[in-house]
Formats: C-alpha cells, sequence, structure tokens
C-alpha cells in the first residue's frame, strides 16, 4: 500500500497544527542540529520534497522512507514527530555515513545535509557560486560568515547575507532553486546576535553574477559597481 502523502502546512493550518506544547520535533542527545534543518526544509514548504519521492541515481530507499514516512508526514499532519523516528534515521546515517557520533554527538547542520543529500540521496547541488572572479564551486547550503558589525544589533535576513557576500567577494552564478541559509553562531559559549529577524522575502539582485541591474544615479542599465 502506498503510503500516505501530507502537504506542507500553511497560513492558519501551520499555527493550529505547530503551535502549543508537544510540537515539532522532539531533541534527544544533541539532535537540535537535524531537528532544526529538517522542521525547516519540511514543515512549510514543498520546494524539497522531492527529495522524498524522487528515485535518485545514488538514493537510497530505506532513509527516504524514514525521511517521508516517520518523520515529514507525522509533522504535516499531527506537528509532532518523537525521538524515536529521528533516532531511526540518525541510526541510518551513522551506518551510511560511516561516523559513529551521528547519534549522540552535536554536529554541524552542513555537514548532515551534505550527507542525506549528496551520499545518500544522490541530490545534485542546490547552490552554485563564485568568489572573486575564481572558479565556480557547488554546495547544498550557504552558511553565514561575517565579523562582528557594530551597527548590526538585531539584523535580518537579507542584512546578513548581503554582509557575509559582501565580505567574502563571493556572487551566485544562477538563481538557485532551494538557498538553504545557516545562521552565524559559535556555539554554547558566545552568540553573535541575540536575535535575527527573519526575512519573509530575500531580494537576491545585487548577489547575482552579471545581472543586470539599474544605476542609483541615472536609471539605465549599471555598467559599473561599487561594493
Amino acid at each position: 500500500q502506498a503510503p500516505e502523502s501530507f502537504p506542507p502546512l500553511r497560513n492558519e493550518a501551520a499555527v493550529r497544527i505547530l503551535r502549543g506544547r508537544m510540537k515539532g520535533i522532539q531533541g534527544h542527545c544533541n539532535s537540535c542540529y537535524m531537528d532544526a534543518a529538517l522542521f525547516s526544509l519540511f514543515s512549510c514548504t514543498s520546494v524539497l520534497d522531492s527529495m522524498l519521492f524522487k528515485p535518485f541515481p545514488l538514493c537510497d530507499r530505506n532513509v527516504q522512507s524514514i525521511l517521508r514516512d516517520e518523520i515529514v508526514n507525522p509533522l504535516r499532519k499531527s506537528g509532532f514527530v518523537s525521538a524515536r523516528s529521528m533516532m531511526h534515521l540518525r541510526e541510518q546515517l551513522t551506518e551510511k555515513g560511516r561516523c559513529s557520533s551521528f547519534t549522540n554527538a552535536e554536529k554541524d547542520p552542513e555537514e548532515f545535509l551534505n550527507l542525506i543529500m549528496h551520499q545518500i540521496l544522490g541530490i545534485e547541488p542546490l547552490l552554485r557560486l563564485q568568489s572573486g572572479g575564481r572558479k565556480e564551486q557547488d554546495c547544498y547550503c550557504y552558511q553565514i560568515f561575517m565579523d562582528k558589525q557594530e551597527d548590526l544589533v538585531v539584523p535580518d535576513v537579507q542584512q546578513l547575507v548581503e554582509h557575509s557576500f559582501l565580505s567574502s567577494n563571493l556572487k551566485l552564478v544562477e538563481i538557485p532553486s532551494c538557498f538553504i541559509i545557516q545562521m552565524p553562531r559559535f556555539g554554547k559559549e558566545y552568540k553573535m546576535f541575540s536575535k535575527i529577524i527573519p526575512s519573509l522575502e530575500l531580494d537576491i539582485t545585487d548577489l547575482l553574477l552579471d545581472s543586470p541591474r539599474e544605476c542609483c544615479l541615472c536609471g539605465d542599465v549599471a555598467t559599473l559597481e561599487c561594493s
């Protein structure tokens, strides 16, 4: 029998199903990096639902079914995923990734995404970046790196992405189908920002390589860019 499929939660349904006690993905044994990543990727958006259904060339169908039937569908149906289901996935990642610490240690979200998207499901990279006119690089997510900015006390995501791209001299080679962004953090002892305001829309016009843009002085197509 084909498993049930539930669409991502939107608007009033998202508030009704996801708000309250015993909602979200239950944490256990340093799973917060994975809980937050999966909640962000699947609870309210379908942009990566191909991960759940599409038979990619290198796809591990067992991991795919656990992700779909034990995590994403329960999250969208009832708003809750148990730590037991998450541990089932973590045990599979430990086996496939040849790394025993996936079941008990805190990991970097990028390491988790690279493992499940590249090695286990065989998905093509989501982002193409170019740094300073050099060789292009492919990746699955972008982690914000930046120096402390005194004028950014409570920044939004738009400001952080622009500052990070500027300081690293980066450009997007093309418009990404999905732009996964990892916020800046420095472990348990130091946080660069106590709060970050989510930008509900992200303007990537100035981040695109060779994208035609308007001159801020005359209004014609710009030929020069001042950082």
